[in-house]
């Protein structure tokens, strides 16, 4: 379903989107130079664009990032013009130039820069624009290092409106930060260079500023205490280091689906739950009801749909979820 940008957050008028994109034909495409190009411009491109990244998680193959996108406002030339200057952050002498030119044309108000002007706030405080700009430019970037030409990306990316609601953002925050867990390449998401939480852990403010935003009252507290109660999410309460090293069998955990037993939540968020990047609206049931209802409302369809609840193999906080899934939910 293609979801309306639809206020989730009554406090701020915000949206929040998981996005997941993969390479095409899933090919491990990205090393370490490519994930540090790819992860300098998402912040970029989220500065650029207004937008504000809560956390994220770069592998080989694809990537997932939490967004938050505030309710529009106006934006002034004077920030139009930092916003811009964002994206060439080392500008060649040619750039530096248009730099002036724009700003003495934005002065003069002429038919240039209202035209210039209007295709940059065209770009601001949505969800599409940023994933493909994100896309377009490192694509660019990653063909002419490579000697390559053609596709990047395998399909248009995947996303996920989530409620604003700081345990349900957690919830969501945690699986991905755990993606390299589950992959294998480390047993801590800290020591893996290239997720939210492993910068914010480093000392990146704005990691740390998103973060901050899944804990309740986190954005008026100490880093410290934000960090304590995300890590609790991630690891669980008292989780011994000898836990973080393995990830759960996938045959186990269908036998607790099936019982209807109950595991840790930071166990079950080792594996891969494919509510998380495929079910188009994660939340409450009133929620998902509410986004469901504006979708019927715009469009006429999906009139015999309701909201499905997620399995209870632990305890979600009754989250629900807009789209329903085959068997195999839950894959490793």
């Amino acid at each position: 379903m293609r979801q309306a940008r639809i206020k989730v957050d009554a406090a701020a008028g915000a949206a929040v989107y998981h996005c997941m994109t993969r390479t095409v034909n899933g090919e491990r495409l990205l090393d370490d130079t490519a994930r540090e190009v790819l992860r300098k411009q998402l912040w970029q491109i989220a500065d650029y664009c207004g937008l504000e990244i809560l956390t994220y998680t770069i592998l080989s193959n694809h990537f997932h990032v939490l967004l938050r996108v505030p309710q529009r406002t106006p934006v002034s030339d004077q920030e139009l013009i930092r916003r811009y200057r964002v994206l060439y952050p080392k500008p060649a002498k040619f750039q530096t130039a248009k730099f002036e030119v724009i700003q003495s044309q934005l002065n003069k108000d002429s038919e240039e820069a209202r035209a210039w002007r209007s295709r940059n706030l065209a770009m601001m405080g949505d969800l599409s624009p940023f994933m493909k700009l994100v896309k377009q430019r490192f694509s660019v970037w990653f063909n002419r290092t490579h000697s390559r030409y053609g596709t990047l990306w395998a399909e248009r990316f995947k996303s996920v409106l989530v409620e604003g609601k700081a345990g349900v953002l957690r919830t969501m925050a945690a699986y991905i930060d755990l993606n390299p867990v589950r992959a294998g390449l480390v047993n801590d998401p800290k020591d893996y260079r290239f997720c939210g939480y492993a910068e914010a852990v480093a000392g990146h403010k704005p990691a740390r500023k998103g973060l901050s935003r899944l804990i309740e009252g986190g954005r008026n507290r100490a880093w410290s205490w934000t960090h304590d109660g995300y890590r609790e999410t991630l690891f669980g309460k008292g989780s011994a280091p000898k836990e973080h090293r393995s990830k759960i069998d996938a045959a186990a955990l269908e036998k607790v689906i099936k019982s209807k037993g109950q595991l840790p939540l930071h166990q079950v968020l080792r594996c891969r739950v494919r509510y998380f990047s495929d079910g188009a609206v994660l939340g409450s049931q009133a929620f998902v009801q509410e986004q469901l209802g504006a979708y019927q409302k715009l469009t006429g369809r999906r009139t015999g749909s309701a909201p499905k609840p997620v399995p209870q193999v632990t305890d979600w906080g009754e989250l629900s979820t807009l789209r329903g899934l085959r068997r195999q939910v839950f894959q490793t």
